[in-house]
């Protein structure tokens, strides 16, 4: 992974990632997926299944096709500057990439009625539209599987891209019966893992991750099954993370909220406060090394 040392100025594009859950028998287990190589977006390393948010998901018939009302939805998210139709399109979002890059698909109607998936995925390689194949085969998107879990914004220095994103994280059970895969297109590979064990791999060089995918595995290492990140999840409102990073000798620190440097004071995840680029090994590491992402 390579340090970015461009100025973005774009603006920020709207994304929903979903961090998917099981309960294993050695405990909590996070699904990654590996971006193909050739991605201009982390293109190589392990991330949750995600992507960008499309003009057509709020223009789904969201009375017909979601689980919840919109306003709900909107207060759950914590935005007082987002409609609720803006906020039920960041749900309609994060469950369509979780369906287009996983195959899990989070609808009533998928095991009542007996539909296979693979239908619904059929139709999507045929070109029909997201909302199209949901009209078609009489679903509803299951937003009460979504609990938001954090929101993250690109700075204008990315340090491992050169585009910024604004993204919403949603935590998430995978439903009984369903298989989460890599679709072997956008991402070639997949795994099942335990926050820490991902961490571990990461620190031996095994797996390649994003400053927000390690930040969030720390986090998540904290918890022991699903239903405890589930019920931390419901039981505060999404924290708004906007790290800032600046450049020493030594080269590049990233900062989030409560630490010393950061504009905001509170904490707003446990773990580390800041991680630095390691130039020997590519990569950003915490300042304490290893153990402390769970100090």
């Amino acid at each position: 992974m390579e340090l970015n040392l461009e100025i973005v100025t774009t603006p920020l594009r709207p994304a929903a990632t979903v961090v998917m859950l099981r309960d294993a028998s050695a405990g909590l287990e996070v699904f990654l997926m590996k971006r193909h190589a050739l991605s201009d977006v982390l293109g190589g390393a392990y991330v949750f299944p995600g992507g960008k948010v499309d003009a057509a998901d709020a223009e789904l018939d969201m009375a017909a096709h979601l689980d919840q009302p919109l306003p709900v939805l909107h207060a759950g998210l914590n935005e007082a500057d987002i409609s609720e139709r803006t906020a039920g399109g960041l749900y309609v979002a994060a469950l369509r990439e979780a369906f287009e890059e996983s195959g899990v698909l989070m609808a009533q109607g998928i095991a009542s009625l007996g539909v296979d998936c693979s239908r619904a995925a059929a139709l999507l390689r045929e070109g029909h539209g997201f909302n199209t194949v949901l009209a078609q085969m009489g679903l509803r998107l299951q937003t009460r599987s979504l609990v938001p879990w954090s929101r993250w914004i690109t700075p204008t220095a990315p340090s491992v891209m050169n585009k910024r994103f604004d993204t919403r994280f949603f935590v998430s059970a995978v439903p009984a019966g369903q298989l989460a895969v890599h679709d072997n297109h956008e991402t070639t590979d997949s795994i099942w893992l335990s926050p820490r064990t991902a961490l571990q791999q990461y620190w031996a060089g095994q797996i390649a991750l994003a400053p927000p995918q390690i930040m969030s595995l720390a986090h998540l290492a904290r918890h022991v099954s699903v239903d405890s990140v589930m019920a931390q999840a419901r039981s505060r409102l999404p924290p708004l993370i906007q790290p800032e990073p600046f450049d020493m000798e030594e080269g590049r620190v990233i900062c989030y909220p409560g630490d010393v440097r950061h504009s905001v004071r509170a904490l707003a995840m446990p773990g580390p406060t800041r991680l630095y680029f390691h130039v020997g090994n590519k990569r950003f590491e915490p300042v304490g090394g290893f153990d402390s992402l769970f100090d």
